[in-house]
C-alpha cells in the first residue's frame, strides 16, 4: 500500500468510529451488547448498521434511545432474504 491509500484507510476508520460514538449514545445497553456481538460476528453488516442507524439519527427519525427489540427488526431488514431451493429426488 502506498502512502495515499494508507490515509485513505484511517480517514474512513476514523469516520467509523465517529459514526460508532454517535450511534452507541442511541442505544440501550441491551441493544448496544447484541451491536457488539455483531460487530465482532459480522463486521461488514456492523458498518452497514452503524450507516443505516446514523442516518436516522442525522435525519431527526431517532428520538429516544434505540432498544433491543428496534435494532433486531432494523437488522432483520437489513438482511436480506434467503433463496429456498427444494431438492426433488428422482
Amino acid at each position: 500500500m502506498n502512502n495515499e491509500e494508507l490515509q485513505k484507510e484511517m480517514e474512513l476508520k476514523q469516520q467509523i468510529q465517529q459514526l460508532e460514538l454517535m450511534v452507541k449514545q442511541k442505544l440501550t445497553k441491551q441493544a448496544l451488547e447484541r451491536f457488539g456481538n455483531v460487530k465482532a460476528a459480522h463486521p461488514e453488516k456492523a458498518i452497514q448498521l452503524l450507516a443505516y442507524l446514523g442516518q436516522m439519527i442525522q435525519s431527526g427519525q431517532v428520538d429516544e434511545q434505540i432498544d433491543d427489540d428496534q435494532l433486531k427488526e432494523i437488522l432483520i431488514k437489513l438482511t436480506p432474504e434467503k433463496k429456498e431451493f427444494k431438492i426433488k429426488r428422482m
